[in-house]
């Protein structure tokens, strides 16, 4: 069987399955014998969930817009506001 695949992508999996001592055939021969014992295909087909502290990011930025705070376009208008809210507290010192 031939399967045509990136090689950058190949790559990285022989390194996941050579992390695991196996080769790609291996993984392969076990991923179809895994589909015909479960009569299914064992892909995963959604986002994985955010962990607790992406969450809690999610939560803050929600409370942040709903008490209209600021809002920025882009990571550089960031960090100018960043940048002018430590002038300021190095200007009161």
């Amino acid at each position: 069987m031939t399967i045509e695949i990136d090689s950058d992508v190949r790559d990285a999996a022989s390194e996941v399955a050579e992390y695991f001592g196996l080769d790609l055939a291996s993984v392969t021969r076990a991923f179809y014998k895994q589909i015909v014992r479960e009569h299914r295909i064992p892909i995963t087909l959604s986002d994985p969930e955010p962990n607790d502290e992406s969450l809690e990011a999610i939560r803050e930025t929600e409370e942040l817009k709903a008490a209209n705070g600021p809002g920025y376009q882009t990571a550089a208008e960031l960090l100018a506001a960043i940048q002018a809210e430590w002038n300021e507290e190095d200007e009161e010192a």
